[in-house]
């Protein structure tokens, strides 16, 4: 499944939107937090940067020092809040330990936060009160759906296990496939003889990232299953997902590539909320 390919798509969509915007004279703004100097954090923000710059929405970064007090923090998010020309808020995950990180997501004005986590989104999400398209929801799940649409991948009466826990993946995906009527196992690192269960399943997805301690091999996928592979694992400067994708690709109906897959997805759908968010603040429908 080419999750590059149907990006690509959307991303011709949101310019189209995105122009239009401006010709009222709005320009649609993400303001990104990144605290630190994490190689892999600026790697994150930089292709954060020209994916906006490509759809022409604007971008600001905000960096701040590693030992930034919270309430500095707290002051610039509240800063951002206010400020009527900014759309989008994101502080850039992880935040050095000294820091709450749940207390630093949940002052997010929850119409500009475009990571979907403020606990008014969550909480919104798992009340079954939104639409994909229309509300803030966390991007890599949303990303996954938007594949599975595309193809025509019906959730309905499917036996789905996801192996990831985390409120960034694991938990709203488990919640978006329940919406369609799939039924939903959550595995984990204490779950015992995962292979029995991910081998039971109509769909598969994995979000692990400890290539090469953990690799799910076609010996624990069934014939004509689906396999979404969130994987990102850099191993010799090459990324790598979760998946053995060549033997894996033999048995399963369908299968996202890494790279190629579910992360062009995910940063697709960054750009999504971000206008989603603008429309939301300017009362565009």
């Amino acid at each position: 499944m080419d999750g590059k390919a149907i990006a690509g798509e959307l991303k011709r969509d949101i310019n189209a939107q995105v122009e239009d915007i401006k010709k009222r004279g709005v320009i649609p703004t993400l303001a990104t937090i990144l605290i630190g100097d994490n190689p892999s954090s600026r790697i994150y923000v930089g292709g954060k940067e020209r994916d906006c710059r490509e759809v022409g929405i604007e971008f600001r970064l905000h960096k701040l020092s590693s030992n930034v007090r919270e309430d500095e923090l707290l002051e610039l998010i509240e800063k951002l809040n206010s400020d009527e020309k900014v759309h989008g808020v994101i502080v850039q995950m992880p935040i050095p330990g000294h820091l709450d990180g749940k207390k630093v997501v949940a002052s997010i004005n929850p119409e500009k936060d475009v990571d979907g986590l403020h606990p008014y989104n969550v909480g919104t999400m798992w009340l079954g009160v939104y639409e994909c398209d229309n509300d803030l929801l966390p991007c890599t799940p949303k990303g996954i759906m938007k594949i599975l649409d595309h193809y025509g991948i019906d959730l309905e009466g499917k036996l789905a296990v996801i192996i990831n826990r985390s409120d960034l993946v694991g938990k709203p995906l488990a919640k978006l496939f329940l919406d369609r009527n799939a039924t939903v196992v959550i595995c984990h690192s204490k779950t015992p003889k995962l292979g029995n269960r991910t081998k039971a399943a109509d769909v598969v997805v994995s979000a692990v990232g400890r290539r090469p301690s953990f690799v799910l091999t076609a010996e624990m996928v069934k014939d004509g299953a689906t396999v979404i592979d969130v994987g990102m694992n850099h191993i010799d400067g090459k990324l790598w997902g979760d998946v053995d994708f060549e033997q894996v690709k033999k048995k399963a109906s369908h299968i996202t590539p890494v790279p190629g897959g579910v992360g062009p997805m995910t940063r697709a759908m960054l750009l999504q909320n971000v206008l989603i968010a603008t429309k939301l603040a300017e009362g565009i429908s």
